[in-house]
């Protein structure tokens, strides 16, 4: 077959992605966002547990419970399974969740708030909790033209769609991920859009082969050190925000603390202890409410 045929190929079979992507989109968005919302949470918990990623979830809840029961964890996990259900009807339809701004409360708006105007150049973690996308709503809200990092989506009309679906929230852009040579061009973007005043938003609670070991529930874990590594570079200040989910509900409480970065003389133990303060904090925030982490996801080597 040659490389024209094979190209041409290619691109049907994106094309036709991309069409069942939107008529999926297409009938989430015919019902009331809480009726869709509801729909999905009882598909996923439905069906995911019978799946080989309920068996990792429940890995890593015996790692972190140790204490609790077999029921227990797995109660956590298929709980789980429902919020992550709602997340995907939700995603569906991010451009008008976030437009509805009675959905959303901002419990650390005065600590937001004392830094309007000066906020300054910033970096903003985040877990896989709640709808963790909207953590950067604060951001959002109070001008800072945040962007983020986004894993890219090799169909390239799926990946413009789901871009444009963001362009709210994120008015400054989406920063992609992908091969290791790419992504180091882009830490070097993502390093230069902070020095130069920028808000930047990473989801900083997954196993990195590249990252730095450090306790989460008393086990280490390789952790991205992107975040610490930028702030203590360029003197950005690190906001770490999750958004909570209100009950079963499309309604989300959010909060900000800000990480204070270490500057000392040694660069490389100041990130690492930015690093273990982030995971720390993490790990304070799912023992509240565990059932809105993602378990699946792989932690621990």
């Amino acid at each position: 077959m040659s490389p024209a045929v094979s190209a041409r190929l290619l691109d049907l079979r994106y094309r036709l992605e991309y069409a069942g992507l939107r008529l999926i989109v297409g009938l989430i968005r015919l019902a009331p966002l809480e009726v869709a919302v509801r729909c999905s949470a009882a598909a996923w918990t439905a069906i995911a547990p019978r799946l080989r990623r309920h068996r990792r979830a429940l890995d890593n809840l015996a790692i972190a419970f140790p204490d609790k029961t077999q029921a227990e964890r797995d109660a956590i996990a298929r709980a789980m399974w429902g919020n992550l259900g709602r997340v995907m009807a939700e995603t569906m339809s991010i451009d008008r969740l976030i437009k509805d701004k009675n959905r959303f409360e901002f419990v650390s708006k005065k600590v937001l708030d004392r830094y309007q105007g000066k906020l300054g150049p910033a970096v903003g973690v985040t877990l896989h909790m709640g709808n963790w996308e909207l953590a950067i709503l604060p951001f959002t809200e109070a001008g800072g033209n945040p962007a983020a990092i986004f894993r890219m989506v090799k169909n390239p009309y799926v990946d413009a769609y789901l871009r444009g679906q963001r362009k709210e929230l994120f008015p400054g852009g989406l920063f992609g991920k992908g091969q290791i040579e790419e992504n180091q061009r882009t830490a070097r973007i993502m390093t230069d859009y902070v020095r130069q005043g920028g808000r930047l938003a990473i989801v900083s609670d997954l196993y990195d082969r590249q990252g730095i070991p450090v306790p989460f529930f008393g086990k280490p874990a390789r952790s991205v050190m992107v975040p610490a590594m930028i702030a203590r570079r360029v003197g950005a200040r690190i906001w770490m925000g999750r958004c909570l989910r209100v009950g079963a509900t499309s309604r989300f409480r959010i909060e900000l603390k800000e990480l204070r970065v270490p500057r000392t003389a040694n660069q490389s133990d100041d990130i690492r202890a930015t690093t273990a303060a982030m995971q720390a904090q993490f790990e304070a925030w799912v023992r509240e409410a565990p059932e809105q982490f993602m378990w699946s996801n792989r932690r621990w080597s």
